[in-house]
C-alpha cells in the first residue's frame, strides 16, 4: 500500500500562494479550504458511521450544538450548516429518534424550535472525540502542505504563523 501522505502521479497539487494562476490569493485560499473540507469529510464519514451510527450531516449537527450548551433554534443551525430547513427537521427527526437531541418549543414563539444535545450525544462525542481528531488529521495531513498552510495564513494575517 502507497503512503498515505504520497500523491498519485495523475493528481495535481492543490492550491497554493504561488499566484501562477488566474485567481488572487483570497479565492486560492477559498479553494483550498473548500478542497481540504471535503478530504477531511470523505476520511470521517466512516468513522463517524462506526463510532456515533450516525450520517456525516447528522454529525455536523451533533458538532454544531456540542458549542452550545443551551442549544439552537432550529432556523439558526439551518443558517449556519446551509442547509434548507425542510432537510434539517428531518436530520433532528432522526437524531431525536435515536435519543442525541431533544427539541422544544422556544417560550413565546409558536413557531420556534429550540435543539439541543442530550447527556447521551456528550456522552457519545467525548468516547469518540480522540479519534474524530484524529481522523481530521489524517485528512488534513493527506492534503495540506507548507505551501497550503501559508496560503491558509495569507487569509488570517491578524493570526500570525500558523
Amino acid at each position: 500500500m502507497a503512503d498515505p501522505v504520497e500523491r498519485p502521479a495523475d493528481q495535481p497539487q492543490c492550491p497554493s500562494m504561488r499566484g501562477d494562476g488566474l485567481l488572487p490569493p483570497e479565492l486560492r485560499a477559498w479553494m483550498l479550504l473548500v478542497a481540504a473540507t471535503g478530504s477531511v469529510e470523505q476520511e470521517l464519514r466512516s468513522v463517524v458511521k462506526g463510532n456515533l451510527d450516525v450520517s456525516h450531516d447528522e454529525f455536523l449537527v451533533l458538532c454544531l450544538l456540542a458549542e452550545q450548551p443551551e442549544g439552537l433554534r432550529m432556523t439558526r443551525v439551518a443558517e449556519l450548516l446551509g442547509r434548507p430547513k425542510t432537510r434539517l427537521t428531518y436530520q433532528i427527526a432522526c437524531l431525536q429518534h435515536a435519543g442525541l437531541v431533544t427539541r422544544k418549543s422556544v417560550c413565546g414563539d409558536k413557531r420556534g424550535i429550540e435543539v439541543a444535545l442530550t447527556e447521551k450525544a456528550r456522552q457519545l462525542l467525548r468516547e469518540a472525540s480522540e479519534s474524530l481528531a484524529e481522523t481530521v488529521k489524517r485528512g488534513l495531513v493527506q492534503f495540506v502542505g507548507r505551501e497550503q498552510r501559508d496560503a491558509l495564513t495569507a487569509l488570517f494575517p491578524d493570526l500570525g504563523p500558523v
